[in-house]
């Protein structure tokens, strides 16, 4: 196995990552970090990658795209091969698996149905999943919402669902009072009730977003950026006098943190 051609063929594509995956899970000569891993233990990383792709999209940072897409390809596999060694499926059938349903779910491409515009296309496309959903004998609207999304984005999830239904306020002034009515909840709960208060103002909070046509992950993150490069302003400017943010005061660092904001601004 170690000589196996395959293995080292630069050109092999995914059978070439399938067999360095199995070889990693190899009960003989394999590593012992890969062996004791599940699908639980690995799940976090799938996730990491994930976010790792977004950030390099973000950044615009395309080579580094290229390697983030393969390292979040790579847990693909990574959970294809645990399933195949306990007999639930394949690498093989995963692929035929979104193959088709790609096919089934774009008739208007791969068949002769005439769909014009991407709105009618998301119409037909939630109606196709909705006859999925019934052929698995889900009942319930909310039942196929994965449990493992991020917050907001299961959050998010979770109200659109809702909301084909009816279940949903119709003017964004509601979503707004609503978020004041949970703001004000929050900040006169007793402590052990505050957890859940915030939950509820996070929630609404996504609600916002849902009804301004917002993605509140990359919202999110984008404020993540735009504090660390302010943050990292102040730092930069203290710096100059040999400061570190420590030997400043609130004050001073708010007034370092209005002109990045304004240089930002200046452009």
């Amino acid at each position: 196995m170690a000589d196996d051609p395959l293995i080292h063929d630069p050109e092999g594509g995914l059978p070439r990552l399938a067999r360095i995956m199995a070889r990693l899970r190899a009960p003989e000569g394999g590593c012992p970090w890969d062996l004791e891993q599940d699908f639980a233990s690995i799940a976090p990383y799938t996730i990491e990658e994930a976010y790792e792709v977004a950030d390099a999209i973000a950044r615009q940072d395309w080579d580094g795209l290229k390697g983030e897409l393969g390292d979040l390809l790579f847990q693909s596999v990574y959970h294809a091969q645990m399933a195949e060694e306990a007999g639930y499926f394949t690498l093989d059938e995963v692929l035929r698996g979104i193959a088709d349903k790609m096919v089934a779910r774009h008739p208007h491409v791969f068949g002769a149905e005439v769909i014009d515009s991407a709105a009618a296309q998301t119409e037909a496309w939630e109606a196709r999943k909705a006859r999925e959903r019934a052929a698995k004998a889900l009942t319930g609207v909310l039942d196929d919402v994965p449990v493992g999304h991020a917050g907001l984005t299961r959050a998010v999830k979770l109200q659109n669902r809702a909301a084909r239904v009816g279940f949903d306020w119709p003017e964004v002034g509601q979503v707004v009072d609503k978020i004041a009515e949970e703001a004000r909840e929050l900040t006169e709960a007793a402590p052990e009730d505050r957890f859940e208060e915030y939950g509820d103002l996070l929630f609404v909070m996504a609600n916002l977003a849902r009804h301004l046509d917002i993605d509140p992950e990359a919202a999110l993150r984008a404020a993540n950026d735009k504090f660390t490069r302010r943050f990292r302003a102040i730092e930069a400017a203290l710096a100059v006098d040999g400061r570190r943010p420590e030997d400043s005061d609130l004050a001073e660092m708010d007034a370092l943190w209005d002109a990045a904001k304004a240089a930002e601004k200046r452009g």
